[in-house]
């Protein structure tokens, strides 16, 4: 696509026109007139600096009506177009509305946009804030607006766009789905934009928005307007990770390479253990390699980099209390980034941005130590911190006032704070159930965020070196610029009343199969239905091969298959039988049983030091959770102490001998081994193995197998000369054929499946008399206005009047059971609870949720697949209950053992629901709603009240 400007005398495109014929230059004259009329001539003018191709590319297709899916980089400034859409629509006197995934961005949009067009136009909607609602310009969260579309809010009236920043969040497998019912939703009239990190399937997802939302303009840009250049840290020196090869072709660098050989070759612990057995030359090679080769500590990385011009930086740690500590360990290095004029000006905005926050309260936060960390450069990021200290943190940050930003990765989504350099500590994180490596979509996401666009000239990656690193890959990860997006999208209880409400049953499943998630599993289908025409053709090819002209070969290959099965069938059964009459005989042996292991690597004889039972058979022994049945530990004839397996008993084993261990035996004494092997051996050295004679096999007297031989004689093709010919195909047939069946179960299981999902959610709350056919009962109307997690558990208990009578604080404590989720699983004590009237509900709350997890296994709703009801937690019902009662901050986080970000972050989502319970509780004969709204009142206070925003 080619753009003409606007030409000025002088320039090069003056000179360029004046080469043109006069058609020509009359041609390019209309061409810059039709262009200045537009609406992005216009918008253009508002910025210094000129737009990428990309971005004029969105912007055109944009003004010409159609929506947009735009995949680029972090940085590249895709945003944009989304601030074009606001333009374009406040031009047209229509209303846009601008959604970010979590509320930080959010009120980080709403300044940009106050900043561009003024207070009174521009207006924020999130959880906890409501800021000029009615404006034509509106910043909010997704949920906010997928609620507004369910509830038919009259906000909607007039609306002519909405931009969907970081789209790519809908494979969120928490809260992708929101992204989806929006895009499903949004009356037709209504322009989408869509803001996405660059994901590998852009054309997948741009052609779904063509379905759903109609012309949709898909624009990818790969190009980062400031270049990435990757390091590894390792000891004193910054190693390059690519080196250019021909043809401009990257290579792992070569150095880095031998590093790693290096690494690998150094003696491991256990060696450096044995170091008598090491030669001197080759310990003094070790210290050497040693003084080369180090992991830098944090502060020597941070004077590294300031060292190499190369802060400000933001060093990922996937771990919150290591972000404090690496802060803690800088300030104890004594590292200054600030001089005093800077660390005036971070006092001067500190204390002007924290000014509302109760004194009281500054030190139960650590002020002091933050503060002191932010005058000399130094800050942390995580979500563990009050929100004002973070927006504090990456207000100084984009002003150069703080150099150094410890941070877990959730800095990394869409925040707009870039820095010249990115730090990684390791290429493992903890995903919630173990450690596991980063993928590429993270690595590129962590990344992005280095080199600032319109100030660095490229922006620097440095991994820092961790003993085992492949380089090779951490180069694939490198290397690996996009990701796929995968839906997450569920049905949900709450989305299925307000689908069934405006749409009835039958519409609301076929829009549900307009969803991502089903296109996705529509595509993948095509796949193998292409694969099993294929195998058809290929089965006639094979029944031909397999036709004998003495008759149905088909019968007589199912016969011979059946032999076999039966066969095989018995033979399982005869090794079953020997297993378990192995592993009853292992169950009999007793601590100084002498025996002989008949198989494996430590077969031989050997002396039983412990049965190994599985817990609860151990006639006294400590008992193991052996799920394969015992495992005893002997002491073999060469000194070995092992814990066996049943692998190692294929038959029975029985005692030899008996044996006294000495109570003085130390398994781990080399002394007391070989001082009882040498008794083992004397003992029971010449008696001979017991000898299992082969037992006769079962196939023998079976009845079946003699009617499927005498049946296989009988068959005319049994005499056929090709016979075994025609059972080769035949056994192709059969294989392909059973491949052919998989795939179509396949193909069944991904067809339909959201559906499906649905018409189960629609069983049950049929079942609970939330629905009756297309009818929408009360308590369905009521359970249309909650909205979160464990919104059907919330409905009943609203139901069964569990709230009733309980206190404000009461209700809050109950309520925090519907959202908090512990960060990592505590079975180690109940929490503390309200006692009272708050502790009867919240068993009661439990009791419901038993009931409604049976009646879900039952509809076959799985929470395994992001459908169904948790067990509520009970692990913030104490804090919330001190806080809504009115106690200070301190008291409240010592009780908690939480950290105050956290704890503001889940009082605002208890706040969040309490408002819903307010709004669907029943008005008459009950005090919930009222006791809701003062419940509100009594969290909503000190530092949770507190907001920057405004």
């Amino acid at each position: 696509m080619i753009v003409l400007l606007s030409v000025r005398p002088g320039t090069l495109e003056s000179t360029m026109t004046q080469d043109l014929s006069p058609a020509e230059r009359y041609a390019a004259a209309r061409r810059r007139a039709a262009e200045q009329a537009t609406a992005l001539a216009g918008f253009r003018e508002m910025y210094d600096f000129g737009l990428d191709p990309f971005q004029i590319e969105a912007c055109q297709a944009l003004e010409a009506g159609k929506g947009v899916l735009v995949a680029a980089p972090t940085g590249s400034g895709k945003t944009i177009v989304g601030e074009f859409a606001v333009h374009l629509a406040l031009q047209q006197g229509k209303k846009c509305f601008y959604t970010t995934p979590i509320k930080a961005l959010s009120n980080q949009k709403y300044s940009d946009l106050c900043r561009r067009y003024g207070s009174d136009k521009v207006g924020l909607l999130t959880g906890d804030n409501s800021v000029n609602s009615d404006a034509p310009v509106v910043v909010m969260t997704t949920e906010v607006l997928r609620n507004m579309l369910y509830a038919g809010s009259q906000t909607l009236r007039g609306l002519g766009h909405v931009v969907m920043d970081e789209v790519h969040y809908l494979s969120d497998r928490f809260r992708g789905a929101v992204w989806e019912e929006v895009i499903i939703h949004l009356p037709e009239s209504v322009t989408l934009v869509s803001l996405s990190a660059t994901v590998s399937n852009a054309e997948e997802f741009g052609d779904w928005l063509d379905t759903v939302r109609g012309d949709t303009e898909v624009i990818v840009s790969e190009h980062r307007p400031v270049p990435l250049f990757q390091h590894v840290l390792a000891g004193r020196r910054m190693y390059d990770l690519f080196e250019e090869g021909e043809g401009h072709k990257k290579a792992v660098n070569p150095d880095l390479m031998r590093l790693a050989r290096t690494e690998a070759s150094r003696p491991s612990y256990q060696d450096r253990r044995r170091g008598r057995n090491m030669r001197e030359a080759d310990r003094e090679r070790e210290r050497r390699q040693r003084t080369r080769i180090w992991t830098p500590g944090r502060p020597e990385v941070i004077e590294r980099l300031d060292a190499e011009g190369l802060l400000p930086a933001i060093t990922f740690i996937f771990s919150r209390a290591a972000c404090e500590a690496a802060v803690q360990q800088c300030l104890y290095a004594g590292l200054r980034l600030n001089d005093e004029e800077a660390r005036e000006q971070v006092r001067a905005l500190v204390e002007e941005r924290t000014a509302a926050i109760p004194r009281e309260d500054l030190h139960v936060l650590g002020y002091y130590e933050w503060l002191e960390g932010l005058e000399r450069g130094i800050a942390a990021h995580h979500a563990g911190m009050l929100p004002t200290f973070k927006e504090v943190v990456e207000e100084l940050f984009v002003r150069g006032l703080v150099k150094a930003v410890f941070a877990t990765e959730t800095l990394a989504l869409g925040i707009n704070m870039p820095a010249r350099s990115v730090v990684l500590e390791k290429l493992v994180k903890w995903n919630g159930e173990q450690h596991a490596d980063i993928t590429p979509g993270e690595y590129t996401q962590l990344t992005g965020r280095a080199g600032r666009r319109g100030i660095d000239v490229e922006g620097h990656a440095v991994v820092l070196w961790q003993r085992a690193m492949n380089p090779e890959h951490l180069a694939g990860l490198a290397g690996t610029r996009t990701y796929p997006l995968r839906s997450s999208f569920k049905p949900s209880y709450n989305m299925a009343v307000n689908l069934v409400e405006q749409f009835g049953r039958h519409r609301s499943r076929e829009l549900l199969e307009t969803s991502f998630a089903q296109f996705q599993a529509d595509r993948s289908v095509v796949g193998i239905s292409r694969q099993v025409q294929r195998n058809e053709e290929g089965l006639s090819g094979y029944k031909e091969s397999m036709t004998c002209h003495l008759g149905d070969f088909t019968e007589y290959a199912r016969l011979r298959r059946e032999l076999k099965d039966r066969e095989n069938e018995l033979a399982r059964q005869g090794a079953t039988q020997r297993r378990a009459e192995a592993a009853v005989a292992l169950e009999k042996l007793k601590p100084g049983d002498v025996i002989h292991v008949p198989t494996g690597k430590f077969a031989g004889l050997a002396l039983v030091l412990d049965p190994g039972l599985p817990a609860g058979r151990s006639h006294g022994h400590r008992g193991f959770d052996h799920q394969d049945g015992p495992r005893p530990l002997v002491l073999t004839a060469e000194r070995q102490v092992k814990r066996l397996a049943a692998i190692d008993f294929p038959v029975p084993v029985e005692p030899l001998e008996r044996m006294r261990i000495p109570k003085s035996f130390n398994p781990r004494s080399p002394q007391s081994r070989r001082d009882l092997a040498s008794a083992l051996r004397t003992k029971a050295g010449h008696i001979p193995p017991e000898r299992h004679r082969k037992r006769r096999s079962q196939a023998v007297d079976d009845r079946e197998i003699a009617r499927l031989r005498t049946a296989l004689r009988a068959h005319p093709c049994h005499g056929c000369d090709d016979r075994e010919d025609h059972a080769r195909w035949a056994e192709r047939y059969h294989r392909l054929m059973r491949d052919t069946r998989q795939l179509e179960h396949r193909i069944e299981g991904r067809t339909n499946t959201i559906a499906r999902t649905f018409d189960r959610i629609v069983a049950l709350l049929t079942e609970l008399d939330y629905l009756r056919g297309d009818e929408v009962t009360e308590h369905g109307k009521r359970l249309a206005r909650l909205y979160g997690e464990l919104d059907l558990l919330a409905s009943e208990c609203l139901r069964e009047r569990v709230w009733e009578d309980l206190g404000p604080a009461e209700l809050a404590a109950c309520v925090s059971a519907l959202v908090y989720e512990a960060r990592a699983a505590d079975d180690a004590m109940a929490p503390k609870l309200p006692s009272g009237r708050a502790k009867a509900a919240l068993g009661e709350m439990v009791r419901i949720w038993g009931r409604l997890d049976a009646l879900e296994e039952d509809f076959r709703i799985s929470q395994t697949e992001g459908v169904g009801q948790r067990e509520p937690d009970l692990g913030f019902a104490w804090a919330a209950y001190m806080w809504a009662s009115g106690k200070g901050l301190d008291e409240v986080l010592r009780e908690a053992e939480m950290p105050a970000g956290d704890f503001v972050r889940w009082c605002k989502q208890v706040i969040d629901v309490l408002g819903q319970i307010a709004a669907a509780a029943p008005t008459e004969d009950s005090t919930v709603a009222k006791n809701a709204r003062k419940a509100v009142d009594g969290l909503l206070r000190g530092v949770v009240a507190y907001s920057s925003v405004g």
